[in-house]
């Protein structure tokens, strides 16, 4: 039950912030509120098993806030994204870091922000699947480290 909660308090809170830009018409202050089971779920395509939903915007082409489902034992190894990335960390244990040595683990209520274009890992410990609120500075891209040219 803490995990729904958590999550409906997380999409609420960021949906019925006031709007920051002026000439936003009112409408847009409208509270938007969903709760967890009420979300639709898609596989992500980049990453097969993986599962979004989107709350605003779209991940295909520019800023976007979504929530995501990853099953516990996923491993995404060596990888960096060309925008920035904020997670909010609901249930399961999230880690994430430069390397798998040195990856730390992140549970309910962490916050990792991650860089555009910051080389790490990341993945879902095993026990319990993951679920996150995801907030993205522009489109999400998944660009695994053997497929970018290195740097001489």
């Amino acid at each position: 039950m803490k995990i729904f909660f958590a999550a409906a308090a997380v999409v609420c809170l960021w949906m019925t912030l006031p709007a920051q830009d002026a000439s936003q018409k009112q409408e847009s202050r409208t509270p938007f509120m969903v709760s967890l089971t009420d979300l639709k779920w898609v596989e992500l395509p980049e990453r097969k098993g993986m599962q979004f939903a989107i709350l605003s915007g779209d991940p295909k082409t520019g800023p976007y806030t979504q929530m995501r489902k990853v099953r516990a034992g996923t491993d995404n190894g060596l990888h960096s994204h060309s925008s920035e990335i904020k997670n909010v960390i609901i249930s399961g244990v999230w880690y994430t870091g430069p390397d798998a040595a040195s990856a730390k683990d992140f549970g309910p209520g962490s916050v990792v922000v991650m860089p555009g274009d910051w080389m790490h890992v990341s993945g879902c410990r095993t026990g319990t699947d993951c679920v996150f609120y995801q907030e993205g500075k522009g489109r999400f891209d998944f660009k695994p480290a053997a497929e970018q040219p290195r740097n001489k």
